[in-house]
């Protein structure tokens, strides 16, 4: 990596944004907790979403539990782990390009530990002169990334010129990191048909048709990896659907069944998420894989997430550096096209 010409000894504060997860059984409970009476998760005023947020998570936690304990996370999340590992390769990569600076990492998570407040007063006690905020969204929509950095403005009151990343759906390491897996996953699969099945979180239809860029950033990102990978059969998909609301669709499920009709496999492919955690290591391998084999979808593969590949790190420390040469909030790489109104750069939003 080359040395920026811009390092002037200055302190540089990133820090990475992401949802958070439960470190064991006893804390699963909480964490839903803080989940449900997000005002971005239920847009009820506190008076009714703190009660509601209450009983939900009492009413989810034994199955919730049932759920973590399926991972090798000693009853909890390996989120916390794999965003570590990132902000260390991120942070090593970043004392590279930016040898004449003092540069550090921080991660603040969402809904657990370690949650944002307690981030922000060790960033501000780190007293930087220059703070990038990252998020681990690719795609921006108002229930991550929004929420996240509008609760960062809320609670950090220290020093240092902030911007921020707001997304990346087309970054290039992004797009080649899963490209990479996408292959191998193809690979093993053979001469056997399959369909790529891009599988992003979903989030009510109500949000886009309130301004939400989400789902377009999506499939943004599916069009940058499809122009690499040639043409071939594929559907863009959305895992976690809950509550009695229309969410975007088709479901993963629904997808999953109907390449059981079509008599192909499936190559699922996580096109929204960076780590492993509980909707990928349960939902797609665990709960997703029992419904393929029960409607014949072989091969069922599943492609692991970007975590800390190289090429995936390399290319958030490059929208880092190109970061700290502006003001104010940008996507790295192409953002938003359409006129979104929670898009934050096309209306001053966070």
């Amino acid at each position: 990596m080359s040395v920026s010409a811009a390092s002037t000894g200055r302190r540089i504060a990133v820090v990475l944004f992401n949802l958070g997860g439960p470190d064991d059984a006893a804390s699963v409970k909480p964490f839903l907790f803080n989940l449900f009476n997000d005002p971005a998760i239920i847009g009820l005023p506190g008076i009714l979403r703190t009660p509601l947020a209450r009983l939900i998570s009492s009413r989810r936690e034994t199955s919730a539990q049932a759920n973590y304990a399926m991972m090798d996370a000693g009853g909890g999340s390996p989120l916390l782990a794999e965003t570590r590992a990132q902000a260390a390769a991120l942070q090593s990569a970043l004392s590279d390009r930016l040898a004449g600076d003092e540069t550090r990492v921080f991660i603040a998570m969402r809904y657990w530990n370690p949650l944002t407040d307690q981030t922000a007063a060790e960033v501000a006690a780190f007293a930087p002169d220059e703070i990038v905020l990252l998020p681990l969204y690719p795609q921006f929509s108002t229930t991550t990334s929004q929420s996240s950095l509008r609760l960062w403005d809320t609670v950090y009151r220290g020093p240092g010129r902030s911007r921020t990343i707001c997304c990346y759906p087309q970054g290039a390491g992004w797009i080649k990191a899963q490209v990479e897996g996408i292959r191998a996953a193809l690979a093993e699969a053979g001469d056997r048909p399959v369909r790529l099945l891009f599988s992003a979180h979903g989030i009510p239809e109500k949000l886009v048709a309130g301004g939400d860029p989400y789902q377009e950033q999506v499939e943004a990102t599916v069009a940058a990896l499809m122009a690499r990978l040639g043409p071939r059969d594929h559907q863009i998909c959305y895992q976690s659907r809950v509550g009695p609301l229309k969410w975007l669709g088709p479901s993963t499920p629904e997808a999953i069944e109907a390449a059981g009709r079509d008599g192909v496999g499936a190559v699922v492919v996580p096109v929204a998420f960076v780590s492993e955690h509980i909707e990928t290591l349960v939902e797609l391998d665990i709960e997703y894989g029992h419904l393929a084999r029960d409607h014949g979808v072989t091969p069922y593969l599943r492609t692991p997430t970007v975590s800390a590949a190289p090429v995936f790190i390399d290319s958030l420390a490059e929208a880092v550096s190109e970061a700290l040469d502006r003001e104010g909030i940008a996507p790295f790489g192409p953002g938003c096209q359409g006129d979104w109104k929670a898009c934050p750069c096309q209306n001053g939003l966070r």
